[in-house]
């Protein structure tokens, strides 16, 4: 039978080897030499050994991050191991290892500063490592934020070629031939080809005298629904007032030209030359808004659009809209709508139009435009026309202005406008 005092032993060193080894907290403040705190990582390493109470520290390496030069850090005492136990410590800060030091870590149950550990090498002194030694991504603050921000390479990703964002959000490389052209959506192809060409106010040859219902255009519209018609300012309806073959208008019975009456068509054609490509395939609001109210008896502006020099094209077709509303009993009153230098439309309301619109459908050609508009408003009747204007839209740009006057005493004010570019 084991005695009592035996027994009492062997429960003194069971608990013994039970108890956590002690350890030694270090904890201090770190600057670098500009007076500003380190922030990094501290890569903390050691070799196996055997602490005070023969405990066995494996060899393995910890990393301990310096916020704002705040550094914490608990270790095993190792001026007391067998054998003799040192800490190497690297320093990383930047992406880069900036220094490495000893440690030799006495036991305290106080807190240690970084001075109080280090352990000075005889006969040498630490330089700068710059072994390149690996610094994971996370031991960098603000690293991997800063890389999910920049774009990823997506599979189609390839040098020496245009870069297109897909779908995903990655990038791509064009394809395609050297000479192609490249479209917004990242999709490429010849650049130039035939472009469409656009015919304004034309008049349909036929004979109108109420019994001839077939008039002929010079040219035949591509596409067919291109084709604006107009019958005394009216826009007829293809399909219910008219029906068209190739470039044959073909009048119903009931909306058969009458003596006296106009036709006036507008309409593009595939006809046109290679002029090095349609810049702008789409619709493109080039300006609306709200107009100002005016109670002047002599013409003044309500609102206006002013393009710029260069942004304008031969070919390019702009369509103008607006509205006005008169207030007031006084009298009639007057409105225009100028393309730069020249009146394109001028109307005389009643006082009883307290609502007036315009349309105008502007062709551009080379040295100058010409225009197709309507007005109409609560009592003025529908009227239309034609006309030419010479300004140099490409080199001096174009001001589309809006001007109205009233009777002594009322107001007009321009409520809408828009001014709109079309393919």
């Amino acid at each position: 039978m084991f005695s009592r005092s035996r027994i009492a032993a062997a429960l003194a060193a069971a608990t013994l080897c039970a108890t956590p080894q002690p350890l030694t907290t270090i904890q201090d403040t770190l600057f670098k030499a500009d007076g500003t705190r380190f922030n990094g990582t501290l890569t903390i390493s050691w070799t196996t050994f055997e602490a005070v109470d023969r405990s066995q520290i494996m060899q393995q390496m910890t990393t301990v991050t310096v916020a704002n030069g705040n550094l914490r850090v608990q270790l095993v005492p190792t001026t007391t191991a067998t054998p003799a136990a040192y800490y190497t410590v690297v320093y990383n800060s930047d992406g880069r290892i900036q220094f490495r030091e000893t440690w030799a870590v006495p036991s305290s149950q106080q807190p240690l500063r970084v001075r109080d550990v280090r352990f000075a090498v005889t006969g040498s002194v630490a330089a700068p490592d710059t072994s390149g030694t690996t610094v994971q991504e996370s031991d960098v603050t603000g690293l991997i934020s800063d890389l999910q921000a920049r774009p990823l390479k997506g599979p189609g990703y390839a040098t020496g070629r245009v870069a297109w964002v897909n779908p995903v959000g990655t990038l791509e490389s064009v394809t395609g031939s050297p000479s192609d052209c490249v479209r917004v959506d990242g999709t490429a192809g010849p650049c130039g080809g035939v472009q469409p060409g656009f015919t304004d106010g034309e008049v349909p040859t036929g004979v109108v005298d109420g019994a001839n219902a077939t008039f002929l255009l010079a040219a035949s519209p591509v596409p067919a629904t291109s084709l604006i018609l107009y019958r005394n300012g009216i826009r007829q309806q293809n399909g219910v007032d008219y029906t068209t073959t190739a470039n044959t208008i073909q009048f119903v019975a009931a909306a058969t030209p009458q003596p006296g009456d106009t036709l006036l068509a507008s309409y593009r054609t595939s006809n046109a030359p290679d002029t090095g490509g349609q810049m702008y395939p789409g619709t493109q609001v080039l300006c609306s808004g709200l107009g100002a109210s005016i109670a002047s008896t002599g013409m003044s502006s309500v609102g206006s659009c002013s393009i710029p020099a260069g942004f304008l094209s031969p070919g390019d077709r702009v369509q103008v809209s607006f509205d006005l509303e008169h207030t007031g009993t006084a009298g009639g009153y007057s409105f225009e709508m100028h393309w730069g230098s020249t009146t394109l439309l001028h109307r005389d309301a009643e006082a009883g139009d307290t609502l007036a619109t315009g349309r105008a459908e502007i062709g551009l050609k080379a040295g100058g435009a010409q225009a197709g508009h309507q007005s109409w408003g609560t009592v003025l009747p529908v009227n239309a026309g034609v006309a030419l204007a010479v300004d140099d839209y490409v080199t001096n740009g174009i001001a589309i202005d809006f001007q109205a006057r009233v009777s002594a005493g009322d107001s007009v004010v321009l409520r809408n406008f828009s001014v709109v570019r079309v393919p």
